[in-house]
């Protein structure tokens, strides 16, 4: 059998890996038209701000490793269209030459495609995106220049947060811009976004919420941003909004979701049976939803992959569902959630309730300590646990695994009220706030 997949980031690898370590014999061929693959771009902020050494260790595999396992690799190859009644693939290569590749299966992994905002003076230079490795590099040498002081930064979900962090750390002004009223707004509730807002604004962040960009200005290169509410000088843009999903090779054939991301079943398989897609480009279900969504993240796409190579080889394997666990930590302040915010929820018209507690992590005779603030959110009818929510400068990150298990798991809120977690002055205290938020249920 000989599977095509086109894309090799992080779900086109899975699914490639899961392939060729499992089912001998199966042809695969692998075309994507970037340079590099398996590029780590969660760590393109730790590059840009020097909080690592270099960009070389954000590539866990290469080319040689997948030839070696009897892949057939073209990189820099673009997919120009997809004959799916006679099941060939047509590309180009960066120097114009066509070729095609016939499949008995089909692997889509194309990812997402950042969303640009159709405003004046968007082709000026100075004005960047991230999600490539090569985006990465732009923004990391447009940074290095003298003359760019003050770096405005669009978009303050994840990527936004972090490569104003990294411009901050490499001594830029940076002002961070966002339509909602916080940061991070997409993944907690204002009562957790309000102390990250001042964690940035305590690193010399300028905020603007509620303030949407309406033009960009300058000569040849960006020199103002103009929002509804003002204007700013400026040496630098990255524009973070988001993403949305690149599914333009399939969309005229196959069923799609309503941002144009492909839906699958939960072998990710298509609405044709000889096309399976995988992570960015694909939906999701949400065990926190019980319904079909998008949700673009990394450990995702991985899952997603690995599902598609395992039902695209014959062994049949069911997806679990997701519950969209995140975590990010900026100047040293960590947070990581799971499932729904209460802001969430009530956008998807599930009625929750939830409880909230903070306390320190340790007793407080341990000397390196610092206070935790939890939320845990439930279905008032079923009082099922739909999310979680922590956020503290101790590493607390661990914790929201558990909630992600609850979460998919259909847990409720009163069977965590005793559950056996251990103590020990180290690592937490005997009252845990984990149990104390529980039994403050109502």
């Amino acid at each position: 059998m000989k599977t095509v997949i086109i894309g090799s980031n992080h779900a086109g690898i899975a699914a490639a890996n899961t392939l060729l370590d499992n089912y001998p014999g199966t042809e695969v061929v692998l075309i994507d038209r970037n340079t590099n693959l398996s590029y780590l771009g969660c760590g393109t902020a730790l590059w840009v701000g020097r909080q690592i050494d270099g960009y070389e260790d954000l590539f866990y595999t290469n080319e040689a490793t997948f030839r070696e396992k009897g892949a057939k690799i073209f990189m820099e190859s673009s997919v120009t269209s997809i004959d799916f009644n006679e099941k060939i693939v047509h590309f180009e290569n960066k120097a114009g030459e066509k070729s095609e590749e016939s499949y008995d299966k089909l692997i889509l992994a194309t990812g997402s495609k950042p969303i640009i905002p159709n405003i004046p003076g968007k082709d000026l230079e100075g004005l960047h995106f991230l999600k490539l490795f090569q985006e990465g590099q732009e923004v990391d040498r447009d940074m290095s220049r003298d003359d760019v002081q003050t770096v405005a930064v669009i978009g303050a979900g994840y990527i936004g947060v972090e490569i104003a962090e990294a411009a901050r750390r490499r001594g830029k002004n940076v002002l961070l811009f966002d339509a909602m009223p916080t940061s991070l707004a997409s993944y907690y509730d204002p009562e957790f976004t309000q102390h990250m807002d001042k964690n940035l604004e305590a690193n010399g962040i300028e905020l603007h919420f509620g303030e949407l960009a309406t033009e960009y200005k300058g000569d040849k290169r960006v020199e103002q941003l103009v929002t509804d509410k003002g204007t700013y000088d400026v040496d630098m843009v990255i524009n973070a909004i988001g993403f949305t999903a690149n599914s333009d090779l399939g969309k005229d054939h196959l069923e799609t979701f309503r941002n144009g991301a492909y839906l699958v079943d939960n072998h990710q398989k298509t609405s044709d049976d000889s096309v399976y897609a995988v992570g960015d480009c694909a939906t999701i279900y949400s065990n926190a939803l019980e319904a079909t969504t998008y949700i673009a993240l990394a450990t995702n796409a991985v899952r997603s992959g690995i599902i598609a190579g395992h039902n695209v080889g014959g062994t049949e394997l069911d997806a679990i569902g997701v519950q969209g666990s995140n975590g990010i930590s900026i100047f040293g302040y960590n947070m990581v959630s799971t499932g729904l915010s209460v802001a969430a929820a009530k956008k998807a018209e599930i009625d929750v309730d939830y409880t909230d507690y903070e306390d320190l992590q340790k007793p407080g005779f341990i000397k390196e300590n610092a206070p935790v603030k939890i939320r845990i959110v439930y279905e008032k009818s079923s009082r099922r646990i739909v999310g979680a929510q922590l956020a503290s400068t101790e590493d607390i990150s661990a914790n929201i695994h558990m909630f992600s298990l609850a979460v998919q798991e259909h847990v409720t809120i009163d069977k965590l009220k005793l559950l056996d977690i251990f103590f020990l002055p180290h690592f937490n205290q005997p009252y845990n706030y984990i149990t104390m938020a529980a039994l403050r249920a109502k």
